[in-house]
C-alpha cells in the first residue's frame, strides 16, 4: 500500500466528483465531492487520495484558521470500492503530515456524525480526542493536539 494525498488537479478533479460512500453511509457523510470541490473553490483545499495510481477517496482540509493555531479537516472519503483496506487510515496520516508541515498548526480539528461509529474508532486510534459531551452543528468534533 502506497497511499498519498496531493492536490486535487485539472486531471483528476471529474474523477473525484465520481467517488461515493457507500448507501449506509449517505446519511453520515451525506454532501458529495462536488459539493467539497465547489465550497474549495472559495475556502478549502481539496485532496485527491490515491493508492499508487487508483484514485480511492477525497479530503478537503482548511488552510484558514480558525483559532489560535487551530485549522479544520472537515471531509475525508473512501470510496465505497476501497473501503476496509486502510486507506482511510494511512490517508488521515498523511493529512496530518501535510498539515503539520505546511501550517503551524496546534490542533486539527475534525467532526463526525454521532452514529458514524467507524470514523470515531479511525480518529481515536490516531489520537484525535473528543473536545465536547455536546454536538456541535449536530457532530462529534475531535482535536488532535500537537506540542502544546
Amino acid at each position: 500500500m502506497t497511499i498519498q494525498v496531493r492536490p486535487v488537479s485539472m486531471d483528476d478533479w471529474f474523477a473525484c466528483t465520481q467517488l461515493q460512500v457507500s448507501e449506509e453511509q449517505k446519511s453520515t457523510f451525506p454532501a458529495p465531492v462536488v459539493y467539497w470541490l465547489a465550497e474549495s473553490r472559495f475556502v478549502k483545499d481539496p485532496m485527491a487520495i490515491y493508492n499508487d495510481s487508483d484514485l480511492v477517496g477525497f479530503a478537503v482540509y482548511s488552510d484558514q484558521e480558525h483559532d489560535e493555531g487551530d485549522y479544520w479537516l472537515p471531509a475525508l472519503m473512501i470510496d465505497s470500492k476501497y473501503q476496509g483496506r486502510g486507506y482511510g487510515k494511512e490517508a488521515l496520516r498523511a493529512l496530518i503530515q501535510r498539515m503539520q508541515k505546511t501550517l503551524n498548526c496546534k490542533r486539527i480539528l475534525i467532526g463526525h456524525r454521532p452514529d458514524n461509529h467507524v470514523a470515531g474508532v479511525l480518529y481515536e486510534s490516531l489520537g484525535f480526542q473528543r473536545i465536547s459531551e455536546e454536538l456541535i452543528d449536530g457532530e462529534v468534533v475531535r482535536a488532535l493536539k500537537f506540542g502544546i
